[in-house]
């Protein structure tokens, strides 16, 4: 089963990199008006997201200092710099290569004896990795959902 939940979460982020793909990097970093982030910031923000609930918010590691990008796209955080084609190329890197560690890790029992945690979005506690991992497909999906609705305003 967590195959599945694995090969869902990379099927979704290549979806998700081929609905920006197209864009501009002007287009990406673009706010329209009435909102307070933009394209390359919901993509960025699932990228470092869950990386830190598997590994900082379950104690496996201690700080987010190993979560590149992090400070600029976790939660409660908004655009504060023009992002650069170079970025977006590591974010899209990122974004699949986390999940391809996150994999690997879970196979070799990384994750399980991890400190449960409640979500500060949806405030459901989080007991083990494949509750994370089930709750990052409709985290990652609400950003996606936020990016078709940017993509429109643009």
């Amino acid at each position: 089963m967590m195959n599945e939940v694995f090969d869902f979460i990379i099927n979704s982020r290549k979806a998700f990199i081929k609905l920006i793909d197209d864009l501009t990097i002007e287009e990406l970093n673009k706010i329209p008006d009435g909102y307070n982030n933009n394209i390359i910031w919901n993509f960025g923000h699932i990228v470092v997201s869950t990386q830190t609930l598997c590994y900082i918010r379950t104690g496996v590691l201690q700080d987010a200092t190993s979560v590149k990008f992090n400070e600029y796209y976790k939660k409660d955080t908004k655009p504060s710099y023009t992002v650069t084609e170079e970025e977006v190329a590591e974010l899209k890197a990122i974004a699949l290569e986390s999940i391809e560690k996150i994999k690997e890790d879970y196979a070799n029992g990384k994750f399980s004896n991890i400190t449960p945690f409640t979500t500060a979005t949806y405030g459901v506690q989080m007991n083990n990795i494949e509750e994370i991992l089930i709750t990052t497909i409709g985290h990652d999906n609400v950003h996606q959902g936020y990016t078709w609705a940017l993509k429109k305003k643009i």
